[in-house]
């Protein structure tokens, strides 16, 4: 049992003004491994303070002297690449394939920002006008339990890169990934108060961030629920906002595509995290002609993506991060199967041989329509709907025909004919034929997806506002 009861205000470890104590889950067991003590309105006040007093400093720091943090932050982490893995699989229940690249990830979101700042022009001339993109001020920052440190390091990477300062929320769920995150940085250096984090919730600290008139911008990752909680208060005081919201990304298969190949890619991006991720392609769109050769192809291939203990290599999908996820998960497996889609992959309950822990049995429908509720509803699972289609032009139209458009993906042998596609579908990126993902172009997404962009260029001039001087 590991219990965490201090916060990190003003470059320094504090204890929380808040006394509730938070229980931590192995989710592969279910078993309580630590406790976290939450910070409440009175932290958040203190840590938003701390960072309004670094600001007028750290507004000033050079070009070159914010690359040297950003890069000693990112080796900073590095250097706790064992540790922050461990705590990875211990409290989120992620494959050890998955945690690795979840460690890479959050060593390369900072190196990412400080390529980025190298090469970025503050000053450019526009007609007449000198115009300068100057940080915002105090940002506060509220991330998710998916990805716990890579959400941290990213959005704080162009905060610190925009010479703007922070207050962290992050996912109380995730408070032992937090605390490897928070002592890595605290080794890079930075000035006081550039950065803190607060553990808390999201009705307290989240809510505090939300309304407090000495935050500048507000960055989230979350449920659109939350997301749309947080707009309606961040409007009172006209605060910048970027909400990277929920998803329900359509896996367009085209009439051409080789099933042998594409069928990786297909439960890759429908699997991928466990079904926790955001941009997982879980509407699978598969030519009517050709669904039942298609669904003899993904129930072979589906074999190869076993769910169980996240310490075995063999393991690609890991148990739920909650009981309360678990529970959501298998309420929309019975929900599928009652609204008449046919189940050929997995159901509810645990996979075979588990007796313990939050895992879900990685499930596929097939004969689903785009307006059934496990079409419509992020499920957050490995749960995939397979959807026929007629034509390439009702592909897109069932595509798009959905609240979100954060992803897209589609495969094909005819890369022209890829494209085409793809550039019809409503949605922030879109991968073809499993492309790798390019870590600089913008991430974000159309619709009830967000607002704004993070990553690259557009992710840092979305902590900057220009000012024009003429004369």
């Amino acid at each position: 049992m590991k219990t965490i009861d201090t916060l990190y205000i003003d470059g320094a470890y504090t204890a929380p003004h808040g006394s509730d104590m938070f229980d931590l889950h192995n989710p592969a067991t279910g078993e309580v491994i630590g406790q976290v003590r939450l910070g409440d309105e009175v932290d958040a006040r203190a840590a938003i303070a701390a960072a309004k007093r670094a600001f007028p400093s750290f507004s000033k720091s050079t070009k070159a002297q914010r690359v040297a943090w950003l890069s000693a932050m990112a080796a900073a982490i590095e250097l706790r690449s064992e540790e922050l893995n461990d705590a990875i699989v211990m409290e989120y229940g992620a494959p050890s394939a998955r945690s690795a690249f979840m460690v890479g990830h959050a060593v390369s979101v900072l190196r990412d920002a400080a390529r980025t700042l190298e090469s970025y022009d503050f000053t450019r001339m526009i007609g007449t006008a000198a115009v300068t993109m100057e940080p915002l001020g105090v940002v506060g920052i509220i991330t998710p339990w998916n990805s716990d440190a890579g959400f941290i390091c990213g959005k704080l990477a162009m905060v610190i890169a925009s010479g703007s300062t922070a207050v962290v929320k992050p996912s109380e769920m995730s408070a032992l990934q937090t605390q490897v995150v928070i002592d890595a940085l605290h080794d890079a250096g930075l000035p006081a108060g550039v950065w803190n984090v607060v553990n808390g919730l999201g009705a307290t600290v989240g809510a505090e961030l939300s309304i407090n008139p000495d935050i500048a911008k507000i960055s989230f990752t979350g449920s659109t629920v939350t997301g749309r909680a947080i707009l309606r208060a961040a409007a009172e005081t006209f605060k910048r906002v970027t909400l990277e919201l929920g998803g329900k990304s359509p896996m367009v298969v085209l009439d051409d595509a080789d099933f042998a190949e594409a069928m990786p890619f297909v439960l890759e991006a429908g699997f991928m995290n466990s079904g926790q991720a955001c941009i997982a392609a879980t509407r699978v769109l598969v030519p009517a002609e050709r669904l039942i050769e298609f669904e003899q192809a993904i129930v072979r291939a589906a074999e190869g993506f076993p769910s169980g203990d996240p310490h075995d290599p063999q393991t690609v999908i890991g148990p739920m991060v909650s009981q309360k996820q678990w529970d959501r998960v298998q309420s929309y497996i019975i929900k599928g199967e009652a609204e008449g889609a046919r189940l050929i992959v997995g159901g509810a309950g645990l996979p075979a041989g588990q007796d313990r822990g939050w895992f879900v049995r990685p499930t596929i429908f097939s004969d689903v329509r785009n307006d059934m509720t496990i079409a419509r509803d992020e499920i957050f699972g490995p749960v995939l709907t397979l959807i026929p289609y007629g034509t390439e032009a009702e592909a897109i139209t069932i595509a798009n025909d959905t609240d979100y458009g954060l992803h897209a993906y589609v495969a094909g042998t005819d890369l022209d004919r890829a494209r085409r596609v793809a550039n019809q579908l409503v949605a922030g990126r879109v991968l073809i034929n499993g492309a790798p993902m390019e870590p600089l172009a913008p991430f974000g997404g159309f619709k009830q997806s967000g607002i704004g962009r993070e990553g690259g260029v557009f992710g840092l001039e979305a902590y900057l506002e220009p000012r024009a001087v003429m004369g």
